[in-house]
């Protein structure tokens, strides 16, 4: 019978540890510790606040999405919202498919409250980055764009 010796090496703690804390992480059962010093690495559409009394964990809001006008979104986003109050036809089979904000980006809601459609990006033989997701019911609750896959989104003003 063989057996596996492993060497217990700083390196392989550290590796342990992380192995152990990125699930944890994942769950939100702890939280990443930042220097008292250090400065909140800003994330577009999300705001970063740290507290005077506990530097900690950095504070992230929904609230700090950015709205935009929707006479300023491309043509091709106005076609895609014609299509979702139409109820379709989509041009993409992923259209009006759950989009599940691993992100966490928008407002923490639960499954299949928000759906993803497309934004035809003009020259591209793919699906592009560019999304409107729906909040509610066909977006009863509002609608959000994104221009970069889900790095960053704008919550859409219908008033303006």
């Amino acid at each position: 019978m063989s057996t596996l010796c492993v060497m217990n090496t700083p390196r392989l703690s550290r590796l342990r540890r992380a192995l152990l804390v990125v699930p944890l992480l994942a769950a939100g059962l702890v939280a990443p510790t930042v220097s008292a010093v250090a400065a909140p690495v800003p994330v577009p559409g999300v705001a970063v606040a740290v507290s005077a009394t506990s530097a900690h964990a950095p504070v992230t809001t929904a609230a700090a999405i950015r709205p935009i006008c929707e006479s300023k979104l491309p043509s091709q986003a106005h076609d895609t919202i014609e299509l979702i109050e139409k109820g379709g036809p989509f041009p993409y089979p992923k259209d009006g498919t759950v989009f599940q904000n691993r992100e966490g980006i928008l407002p923490q809601k639960p499954r299949g409250h928000y759906h993803e459609y497309t934004v035809k990006t003009p020259g591209s033989s793919t699906r592009g980055a560019r999304r409107i997701v729906t909040a509610g019911h066909e977006g009863d609750d509002g609608m959000y764009y994104t221009a970069d896959h889900y790095r960053s989104f704008s919550h859409i003003d219908f008033t303006c």
